[in-house]
């Protein structure tokens, strides 16, 4: 019986190298990101000196916008992967970020949702640079399809802010539980 239930845990343990290809799939995912990255700066750069100042602002919050998205792909790659798959050894290249392997589950958590939030922020901010172009009418009186999507983007930035607010919350009770556990 116990031959059986140690094949059993090998087998469980070793399973955990069935979210390898998820990870790799990320990284590809990231060259994908990068070609529509390069596909919107060589688009716009032949109209830069045609372009108006909040067109030039919204290409460019774009490609920040597109830069968030990698960066949060890189974290949860190198975070999701050394928690649930293999450490990664690389301790002696000079170039391993400080935090990698230092990024448990629930710092990945809130590492995530603060960059959810960074994302909807600049979504959000291009909204209002793009206010005129959205069909936004105030002298109407009635709410149009422009200001109904600036309110849903503007509750969804708000809920997004709130559950990080509330992620971070709990993770600080659950670590003031561990450590008044551990003292007794």
């Amino acid at each position: 019986m116990k031959k059986i239930e140690h094949a059993l845990e090998l087998l469980m343990f070793n399973s955990r190298w069935l979210l390898a290809p998820f990870y790799l799939g990320l990284v590809f995912s990231i060259a994908l990101l990068l070609i529509k990255f390069g596909q919107e700066f060589f688009h716009m750069l032949p109209a830069i000196f045609t372009m108006s100042e909040s067109d030039v602002i919204l290409a460019i919050l774009t490609l920040v916008d597109m830069s968030l998205v990698a960066s949060l792909l890189i974290i949860i790659i190198f975070s999701g992967y050394e928690n649930f798959v293999s450490k990664i050894n690389v301790a002696d290249h000079e170039d391993r970020p400080e935090w990698m392997g230092k990024v448990d589950f629930s710092g990945l958590k809130v590492k995530l949702i603060a960059s959810i939030v960074a994302i909807s922020a600049i979504e959000l901010l291009k909204a209002f640079v793009n206010v005129s172009n959205i069909g936004v009418a105030a002298d109407s009186g009635t709410w149009t399809v422009g200001d109904k999507q600036l309110a849903w983007k503007v509750g969804i930035h708000f809920v997004l802010i709130v559950s990080g607010v509330l992620f971070a919350l709990m993770d600080r009770i659950a670590e003031g539980t561990k450590s008044h556990h551990s003292k007794k």
